[in-house]
């Protein structure tokens, strides 16, 4: 799926496939770099995550096993309540091990500060951040992100595995979507 198959439904794209490669690759520099030597598991959040994990995953030249978890954040309409639900649990005991939890986007932050206490509490030996997006004026908690790719103003983005309604996520890039389709 590309621009031309979204017809009046695009928007904008806020950032192309080609930004998005370069800074994955910029950032698994910098994950090679801080965890030379370890083996790190790195965990996705779904759905979202699937697109960066995986290329991330293949631009990584540290050794990494996988796992995921399926969190869900709910409270009255569209808005996150930070009242979190565990869909799917992690299959591995990260007690003593090196986590990297790989995010789409960091919008309030809410839903990720409680994945972080939860994870923390199973002894991990390291448990850092690494998100494609980030919308600082979205934050409603103070979270603290070794690895940020963008930051994007409070606007709802769709692509690389951001959905609007389960769709758009297969785009090979972010961008926003026409008032027409959100009903904006």
């Amino acid at each position: 799926m590309d621009e031309k198959d979204m017809g009046t439904d695009l928007a904008k794209v806020l950032i192309s496939k080609d930004e998005i490669d370069a800074k994955l690759a910029e950032l698994a520099e910098r994950i090679d770099a801080d965890y030379r030597g370890e083996d790190v598991l790195i965990v996705g959040v779904l759905k979202g995550a699937v697109m960066v994990m995986a290329d991330l995953a293949r631009t990584l030249h540290t050794p990494v096993t996988m796992d995921w978890m399926a969190v869900s954040s709910y409270g009255m309409g569209t808005k996150s309540s930070g009242v979190v639900r565990i869909l799917k649990d992690l299959d591995t005991d990260i007690s003593g091990k090196h986590v990297l939890i790989v995010e789409d986007i960091i919008d309030s932050g809410l839903t990720l500060s409680w994945l972080l206490s939860n994870l923390r509490s199973r002894g991990p030996a390291s448990l850092e951040i690494c998100a494609l997006l980030r919308k600082p004026d979205a934050a409603k908690v103070d979270i603290d992100v070794k690895y940020v790719g963008f930051d994007i103003p409070n606007e709802f983005v769709v692509g690389y595995g951001l959905d609007f309604a389960e769709k758009y996520r297969n785009l090979p890039f972010v961008g926003t979507l026409a008032p027409h389709v959100y009903g904006g």
